[in-house]
């Protein structure tokens, strides 16, 4: 039995909680098309066993939020958790989605990794979009760095080459314990996945510049046989921003809420009756309270 932890990092948006979801082959972890929708360390539990023998591996990835330059004590947060998986891991996936000339944000990261001595694979993601001599060129230019184990290259939306990744893992791996049962894909409570469901949606509907300002909060989760009761608090940073949440007649609310509840139906196996209310707790994103409070620093 051959069992682990691997870190999943990289810039904002560049698809790693895309490549979570893929591998566990569910969906753990929220995506969109904005940056910085990962917030905390996503765990994710990946074991392959022989029914057989019982042999085999048991893989937990560590999904964490883009590494990007703070501009407030959020983002700080949010990159220092990310780092602070460098040493404490297994192996160490840095995912990108451009060869190594653009952009001072993997160059930044890039920095980083060569500090530490935990084995490092350079995944470049959305090959699916690379013409062959783009690829080419992306792939010598890691590889010339002499600062990865491996590199290779996948489509995290597509599954292409998620599979062998996952494999090549194992070599990396030492004789170790299941730290999980073998059907549990995550340690995340159901409180927090319906949380995040919520703000996903959140993410979905809001225009640019209210997205990033909003936090969720679980304050009833009534679990029956049938019907789950749950009662969220959506916090913003502004009162306009409380409007645009809420919508016209509080039709954007509805929507938000009816979006999420037939996603956390689905995740839950019953049905689901949600509320919703919109609180202003003005510049939380800098308040060192509330992002302990909301779970973004321990």
């Amino acid at each position: 039995m051959r069992s682990g932890f691997v870190s999943i990092v990289g810039r904002p948006n560049v698809g790693k909680s895309t490549l979570l979801n893929n591998i566990l082959g569910e969906k753990i972890a929220i995506t969109t098309p904005k940056p910085q929708t990962t917030r905390n360390c996503i765990r994710g539990i990946y074991t392959d066993l022989d029914p057989e023998t019982g042999d085999g591996s048991q893989i937990v990835f560590l999904d964490t939020p883009g590494i990007h330059k703070a501009h407030n004590k959020l983002g700080s947060a949010m990159t220092e958790m990310a780092l602070n998986t460098f040493k404490e891991v297994d192996v160490i996936l840095f995912l990108v989605d451009g060869s190594p000339d653009k952009g001072k944000g993997d160059l930044y990261i890039l920095e980083m990794l060569k500090k530490v001595n935990t084995p490092k694979i350079l995944v470049i993601n959305k090959v699916d979009q690379m013409d062959p001599e783009e690829f080419k060129k992306t792939f010598d230019g890691y590889e010339e760095m002499g600062v990865f184990d491996k590199v290779v290259g996948i489509s995290a939306l597509e599954g292409t080459h998620v599979e062998d990744l996952v494999k090549s893992l194992d070599e990396y791996l030492e004789e170790g314990p299941m730290y999980f049962p073998e059907d549990m894909i995550t340690d995340h409570p159901e409180r927090f996945i319906v949380s995040e469901i919520i703000r996903e949606k959140l993410l979905t509907y809001l225009s640019e510049e209210v997205p990033h300002g909003v936090a969720v909060e679980i304050e009833r989760f009534e679990e029956g046989e049938t019907l789950t009761e749950i009662g969220a608090v959506i916090y913003c940073e502004r009162k306009t921003h409380k409007g645009i949440i809420i919508g016209k007649q509080g039709k954007k609310l509805k929507g938000i809420g009816k979006s999420a509840r037939l996603e956390i139906e689905a995740l839950l196996g019953t049905k689901v009756f949600l509320e919703l209310w919109v609180k202003v707790k003005e510049n939380w994103r800098d308040s060192d309270i509330a992002i302990s409070n909301f779970g973004y620093r321990d």
